[in-house]
């Protein structure tokens, strides 16, 4: 192998391990990565269960903007909107 073809490799590995998923920029904090059976597992644990819909784009828009106004991440924001709108639903139908 050539000097030349030999410090091409060296690079092309060298770049490979900068772009591979995981690897952690300069002055950044690696996180770990979880598989996704790991975070199955943790979501079972939580009684979590995946629930899939399609909603108008407005208001995934809407969802968005008050998980960033209370911090929350989306499936928590979704959640208590959820949750809050089946007790007020329930409340209704009670009276």
């Amino acid at each position: 192998m050539k000097k030349t073809a030999l410090a091409k490799s060296d690079a092309k590995k060298l770049m490979g391990k900068m772009t591979a998923p995981g690897a952690a920029g300069f002055g950044t904090a690696a996180t770990p990565i979880v598989d996704k059976r790991e975070q199955r597992k943790r979501d079972q644990a939580l009684g979590l269960v995946p629930f899939a819909v399609k909603l108008n784009s407005e208001l995934v828009k809407q969802l968005q903007a008050l998980a960033t106004e209370t911090g929350q991440d989306l499936n928590a924001t979704v959640a208590d909107v959820l949750a809050k709108g089946l007790a007020a639903g329930s409340d209704a139908a009670a009276k």
